[in-house]
Formats: C-alpha cells, structure tokens, sequence
C-alpha cells in the first residue's frame, strides 16, 4: 500500500472529536452540619456528571481531607466539619487527576485497570496514560 493511502485509513480509524468546545463543569456539593459531621446530600449526582464509581472519589475524599466517609442511602456522612469549598476544590483536584484528558482536555475518558495498574483512556482522542491507583 502506498503512505497516502495507509494515512486515510488511518485517519478513518481515529474516533470523531467534535470541534465544539463543550465547557465540563462539575456540579458544586450540597450539604450541611450535623454536630460534628458533614453530610453531603448531592455526592451521587456529581460522581454521576464526572461518570465515575463513587466508592473511587470517596477514596479520594478521604485520603486527602483526613476525615473518614460513611454512606447511608443517598447521603455521604464526614467524620468532621468540612467547608464546602474545601470539598469542592477536592473534587476539582480529582476531575483534574482522574477525569480529564492531558492530551485533549475533554471528559470523555474511563478508567481502565490492567493486571495492577490502572490507565485513563481518552474516548475523545484516544489517548491513555497510567495513573496513582
């Protein structure tokens, strides 16, 4: 086969990337004190916007504000009073680490684990690189 034509094909292969710049944005958390605790009423429907499992940005969560997380129902229950700026600059930070493309920038991507490691492919533009289990 001739370059020109390995090219078109190649080129045929690559997922459509739309050239409209969709702004993402992350829904900002809902929630309120109780004594000590903080409890978040719209937790899942943020996971739900960044398309990720919950259990994953709990972990998140937990690790970087030192405070440990409980679910019952619908709620995310802190151990400990928690701004919610403070929350969302988390969740900022976890869009950042685990959501977005470096390549492209888009939303567009999953989380894949190979043997022990896990990888963000890109659905937009194909890419993937590994990432912090």
């Amino acid at each position: 086969m001739k370059y020109e034509n390995l090219l078109k094909e190649a080129y045929n292969k690559l997922p459509d990337v739309s050239a409209q710049k969709a702004r993402f944005e992350i829904p900002k958390i809902r929630g309120h004190f109780q004594g000590n605790k903080t409890i978040l009423s719209n937790f899942y429907q943020i996971a739900a916007a960044l398309n990720r499992k919950p259990e994953h940005i709990i972990k998140f969560l937990t690790k970087e504000l030192a405070t440990p997380a409980t679910q019952k129902k619908n709620y995310i229950f802190l151990g400990t009073k928690v701004p919610a700026s403070r929350i969302n600059e988390q969740i900022e930070k976890y869009a950042e680490e685990y959501v977005l493309c470096k390549e492209c920038g888009k939303p567009d991507t999953k989380l894949v684990k190979e043997d022990r490691y896990l990888f963000i492919k890109c659905l937009a533009c194909g890419s993937r690189r590994s990432i912090n289990a």
